[in-house]
């Protein structure tokens, strides 16, 4: 007998919900860094063991906007709970409960949607018997249908995380086959695994005003190389500078971690070439913001 849930992680930004995301499927579909917001759109992960298939939407972190693209941002998570069978709230394993959690909480309530909690970041504590106190703080807030400890870091709780999420599949086909791990397609993969290197090797010199386009991604007629061709967008004239680096050595260092990551995932040859471009206040303009796929119709 097949079971099914889809469930929504959603959290404050910067706790670790795309890297427990990428921890349950063993294969990393979500660009992590250590900025907040690093994810800007709803991702659509798959694990799938025996009878039991877990459809999982990673959502960008709850945060006030500040422009258009925060707004789209938080759309996206408003969207995301509605319908779900469940949802995963991710927060961290040494903090209590905060305005963002509560709001969230009330949102689970309202709704009347089922909710595990995971509290991340359980390396972190120097005595793990902490994590009991915050464990109580949020019982007073909210019945959760489990509480899990874990760390996105080490892997520790992940396959009980796993276990407390399966008691929400309801009886029901499977919607994805078994070997699917995402709905993205290989051109959003692609250009989220360039972002997440500029965000990682550009580190505070780069705020979160940069987008990828994939120009092109096609597979010689021989098979055996891919060519990738990709546009980095950025807002400011220094910005550019900064992503190509003296003598184009940081555009070539992008590259060369994103060529690596993207041969391990689409396990096949990349021939990746990246172009810098600048437009100005591109997260305020709505006709920029459409072109670079973040159009609010997907939600219609």
């Amino acid at each position: 007998m097949q079971k099914t849930a889809f469930i929504a992680i959603v959290g404050r930004p910067n706790v670790g919900k795309s890297s427990i995301l990428n921890r349950i499927l063993g294969q990393k579909i979500t660009i992590v860094s250590s900025k907040p917001q690093t994810t800007r759109t709803r991702i659509m992960g798959v694990y799938t063991k025996d009878d039991i298939q877990l459809v999982f939407i990673d959502t960008p972190g709850l945060h006030k906007p500040k422009n258009s693209l925060g707004k789209y941002m938080v759309r996206s998570i408003n969207e995301s709970v509605a319908g779900v069978d469940a949802c995963l709230l991710v927060a961290e394993c040494d903090r209590e409960p905060g305005d963002t959690e509560k709001m969230l909480i009330q949102r689970f309530k309202s709704m009347g949607i089922p909710s595990v909690l995971a509290l991340n970041k359980i390396d972190t504590l120097k005595d793990k018997h902490d994590v009991i106190k915050y464990i109580a703080a949020y019982s007073k807030e909210h019945d959760f249908d489990d509480i899990v400890p874990v760390s996105a870091q080490t892997g520790s709780g992940i396959n009980d995380l796993i276990g407390a999420l399966s008691k929400q599949a309801e009886e029901g086909e499977h919607m994805f086959d078994p070997d699917t791990l995402t709905d993205q397609p290989e051109r959003v993969l692609a250009g989220e695994i360039i972002r997440e290197k500029i965000l990682r090797l550009t580190d505070k010199e780069i705020p979160h005003g940069t987008a990828v386009v994939i120009e092109r991604f096609k597979q010689r007629s021989d098979g055996g190389i891919t060519d990738i061709d990709a546009t980095i967008y950025c807002e400011r004239a220094n910005h550019k500078g900064i992503i190509i680096g003296k003598g184009g050595s940081m555009l070539k260092k992008i590259g060369t971690y994103a060529r690596q990551d993207m041969e391990n995932f689409f396990d096949c040859k990349i021939n990746l070439t990246l172009w810098v471009k600048v437009k100005e206040d591109w997260r305020n303009r709505e006709g920029i913001l459409r072109s670079l796929g973040y159009d609010e119709s997907n939600f219609d």
